[in-house]
Protein backbone atom coordinates (compact mmCIF):
# COMPACT_ATOMS: atom_id res chain seq x y z
CA UNK A 1 0.00 0.00 0.00
CA UNK A 2 1.10 3.56 -0.65
CA UNK A 3 2.85 4.74 2.57
CA UNK A 4 0.82 7.93 2.72
CA UNK A 5 -2.43 5.99 2.50
CA UNK A 6 -1.15 3.53 5.08
CA UNK A 7 -0.39 6.48 7.39
CA UNK A 8 -3.99 7.67 7.08
CA UNK A 9 -5.23 4.14 7.74
CA UNK A 10 -3.05 3.78 10.84
CA UNK A 11 -4.47 6.75 12.75
CA UNK A 12 -6.58 5.73 15.74
CA UNK A 13 -8.83 7.38 18.27
CA UNK A 14 -7.01 6.99 21.58
CA UNK A 15 -8.75 7.28 24.94
CA UNK A 16 -5.90 6.26 27.26
CA UNK A 17 -2.77 8.38 27.53
CA UNK A 18 0.58 8.04 29.24
CA UNK A 19 0.93 9.97 32.47
CA UNK A 20 3.38 12.52 31.16
CA UNK A 21 3.21 16.02 29.83
CA UNK A 22 2.99 16.98 26.19
CA UNK A 23 5.44 19.61 24.91
CA UNK A 24 3.44 22.66 23.92
CA UNK A 25 5.61 23.16 20.85
CA UNK A 26 4.39 19.84 19.43
CA UNK A 27 0.76 20.81 19.95
CA UNK A 28 1.42 24.16 18.29
CA UNK A 29 2.95 22.35 15.30
CA UNK A 30 -0.17 20.22 15.06
CA UNK A 31 -2.38 23.30 15.30
CA UNK A 32 -0.40 24.96 12.53
CA UNK A 33 -1.16 21.89 10.44
CA UNK A 34 -4.81 22.37 11.36
CA UNK A 35 -4.69 25.79 9.71
CA UNK A 36 -3.68 24.13 6.43
CA UNK A 37 -7.12 22.53 6.17
CA UNK A 38 -9.46 23.62 3.39
CA UNK A 39 -12.17 26.11 4.29
CA UNK A 40 -15.13 27.57 2.44
CA UNK A 41 -14.10 30.75 0.57
CA UNK A 42 -10.76 30.41 2.42
CA UNK A 43 -12.62 31.92 5.38
CA UNK A 44 -10.51 30.00 7.94
CA UNK A 45 -13.28 30.36 10.56
CA UNK A 46 -11.53 28.23 13.18
CA UNK A 47 -10.21 29.31 16.57
CA UNK A 48 -8.25 27.14 19.00
CA UNK A 49 -8.07 27.20 22.80
CA UNK A 50 -5.42 25.05 24.51
CA UNK A 51 -6.20 23.98 28.07
CA UNK A 52 -3.62 22.72 30.54
CA UNK A 53 -4.36 20.98 33.82
CA UNK A 54 -5.03 24.10 35.89
CA UNK A 55 -8.09 25.22 37.76
CA UNK A 56 -9.84 26.54 34.67
CA UNK A 57 -10.08 23.04 33.23
CA UNK A 58 -11.48 21.77 36.49
CA UNK A 59 -14.17 24.44 36.51
CA UNK A 60 -14.98 23.71 32.87
CA UNK A 61 -15.36 19.98 33.43
CA UNK A 62 -17.47 20.57 36.53
CA UNK A 63 -19.82 22.90 34.68
CA UNK A 64 -20.08 20.62 31.64
CA UNK A 65 -20.71 17.64 33.91
CA UNK A 66 -23.53 19.45 35.64
CA UNK A 67 -25.25 20.16 32.31
CA UNK A 68 -24.66 16.57 31.16
CA UNK A 69 -26.28 15.27 34.34
CA UNK A 70 -29.29 17.51 33.83
CA UNK A 71 -29.73 16.25 30.27
CA UNK A 72 -29.46 12.59 31.27
CA UNK A 73 -31.98 12.92 34.08
CA UNK A 74 -34.34 14.79 31.76
CA UNK A 75 -34.00 11.89 29.30
CA UNK A 76 -35.14 9.49 32.00
CA UNK A 77 -31.77 7.84 32.67
CA UNK A 78 -31.74 6.43 36.23
CA UNK A 79 -29.75 8.67 38.55
CA UNK A 80 -27.16 6.05 39.51
CA UNK A 81 -26.51 5.19 35.87
CA UNK A 82 -26.36 8.87 34.90
CA UNK A 83 -23.85 9.55 37.66
CA UNK A 84 -21.54 6.82 36.37
CA UNK A 85 -21.76 8.18 32.81
CA UNK A 86 -20.97 11.71 33.94
CA UNK A 87 -18.09 10.62 36.15
CA UNK A 88 -16.56 8.55 33.35
CA UNK A 89 -16.73 11.45 30.91
CA UNK A 90 -15.32 13.92 33.44
CA UNK A 91 -12.47 11.62 34.37
CA UNK A 92 -11.29 11.42 30.77
CA UNK A 93 -11.40 15.19 30.33
CA UNK A 94 -9.48 15.73 33.56
CA UNK A 95 -6.92 12.98 32.94
CA UNK A 96 -5.84 13.96 29.42
CA UNK A 97 -2.50 15.81 29.46
CA UNK A 98 -3.92 18.60 27.27
CA UNK A 99 -7.25 19.61 25.81
CA UNK A 100 -7.76 21.63 22.65
CA UNK A 101 -11.08 23.34 22.09
CA UNK A 102 -12.07 24.04 18.48
CA UNK A 103 -14.45 26.93 17.84
CA UNK A 104 -16.25 28.37 14.85
CA UNK A 105 -16.31 32.13 14.33
CA UNK A 106 -19.36 32.91 12.24
CA UNK A 107 -18.28 36.49 11.61
CA UNK A 108 -15.60 35.09 9.26
CA UNK A 109 -18.30 33.63 7.01
CA UNK A 110 -20.01 35.20 4.03
CA UNK A 111 -23.25 37.06 4.74
CA UNK A 112 -26.43 36.48 2.74
CA UNK A 113 -29.87 38.10 2.96
CA UNK A 114 -31.83 34.84 2.70
CA UNK A 115 -32.15 31.97 5.17
CA UNK A 116 -31.32 29.24 2.64
CA UNK A 117 -27.86 30.58 1.87
CA UNK A 118 -27.20 31.62 5.48
CA UNK A 119 -27.84 28.04 6.54
CA UNK A 120 -25.56 26.69 3.77
CA UNK A 121 -22.80 29.09 4.80
CA UNK A 122 -23.08 27.99 8.43
CA UNK A 123 -22.79 24.35 7.41
CA UNK A 124 -19.71 25.19 5.32
CA UNK A 125 -18.17 26.89 8.34
CA UNK A 126 -18.81 23.84 10.51
CA UNK A 127 -17.33 21.62 7.80
CA UNK A 128 -14.27 23.86 7.68
CA UNK A 129 -13.68 23.56 11.42
CA UNK A 130 -14.16 19.79 11.18
CA UNK A 131 -11.50 19.69 8.46
CA UNK A 132 -9.14 21.53 10.81
CA UNK A 133 -9.83 18.96 13.53
CA UNK A 134 -8.98 16.12 11.16
CA UNK A 135 -5.74 17.81 10.10
CA UNK A 136 -4.90 18.28 13.78
CA UNK A 137 -5.50 14.60 14.56
CA UNK A 138 -3.34 13.49 11.64
CA UNK A 139 -0.58 15.88 12.66
CA UNK A 140 -0.67 14.54 16.23
CA UNK A 141 -0.30 11.05 14.79
CA UNK A 142 2.69 12.15 12.71
CA UNK A 143 4.31 13.64 15.83
CA UNK A 144 3.94 10.49 17.92
CA UNK A 145 0.95 11.82 19.82
CA UNK A 146 -2.71 10.87 19.70
CA UNK A 147 -6.09 12.41 20.27
CA UNK A 148 -9.74 11.75 20.87
CA UNK A 149 -12.30 13.99 19.16
CA UNK A 150 -15.23 14.73 21.49
CA UNK A 151 -18.26 16.82 20.59
CA UNK A 152 -19.46 17.51 24.15
CA UNK A 153 -19.17 21.32 23.72
CA UNK A 154 -22.00 21.21 21.18
CA UNK A 155 -24.38 20.23 23.97
CA UNK A 156 -23.41 23.09 26.29
CA UNK A 157 -21.81 25.91 24.27
CA UNK A 158 -23.05 28.56 26.68
CA UNK A 159 -21.34 26.80 29.58
CA UNK A 160 -18.05 26.50 27.70
CA UNK A 161 -18.10 30.14 26.61
CA UNK A 162 -18.90 31.39 30.10
CA UNK A 163 -16.27 29.37 31.96
CA UNK A 164 -13.53 30.15 29.45
CA UNK A 165 -14.60 33.79 29.00
CA UNK A 166 -14.60 33.31 25.23
CA UNK A 167 -15.46 36.14 22.85
CA UNK A 168 -19.15 36.28 22.01
CA UNK A 169 -18.60 35.14 18.41
CA UNK A 170 -16.75 31.94 19.38
CA UNK A 171 -19.00 28.91 18.86
CA UNK A 172 -17.54 25.80 20.58
CA UNK A 173 -17.58 22.77 18.30
CA UNK A 174 -15.32 20.09 19.73
CA UNK A 175 -12.73 19.23 22.34
CA UNK A 176 -9.76 17.02 21.49
CA UNK A 177 -8.01 15.15 24.28
CA UNK A 178 -4.27 15.08 23.53
CA UNK A 179 -1.43 12.96 24.86
CA UNK A 180 1.07 10.20 24.24
CA UNK A 181 -0.91 7.03 23.50
CA UNK A 182 -1.01 4.39 26.22
CA UNK A 183 -2.91 1.94 24.02
CA UNK A 184 -2.90 0.68 20.45
CA UNK A 185 -6.54 0.29 19.49
CA UNK A 186 -7.47 -2.05 16.68
CA UNK A 187 -9.09 -0.53 13.65
CA UNK A 188 -12.86 -0.49 14.18
CA UNK A 189 -14.96 -2.11 11.52
CA UNK A 190 -15.56 -0.09 8.39
CA UNK A 191 -18.28 -0.50 5.82
CA UNK A 192 -16.88 -1.71 2.52
CA UNK A 193 -16.59 0.97 -0.12
CA UNK A 194 -19.18 -0.83 -2.23
CA UNK A 195 -21.83 -0.08 0.42
CA UNK A 196 -21.23 3.66 0.53
CA UNK A 197 -20.33 4.43 -3.09
CA UNK A 198 -22.52 5.46 -5.99
CA UNK A 199 -20.93 6.02 -9.38
CA UNK A 200 -22.65 8.33 -11.85
CA UNK A 201 -21.57 8.72 -15.47
CA UNK A 202 -18.09 7.29 -14.88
Amino acid sequence: MNPHLEFLRSRRTVRAFEDRGVPLELVLKALEAATWAPSAHNSQPWRFVVLGKGGVRGRLVEAMSSRFMEDLLRDGVPEAEAKLMVESSAERLLRAPLLVLFCLVKSDLEEYPDERRRWAELVMGIQSVASAVENFLLALHALGLAGCWRCAPLFCPDVVKEVLSLPSDYEPQAIVEVGYPAEKPQMPSRRPLSEVLRLVDV
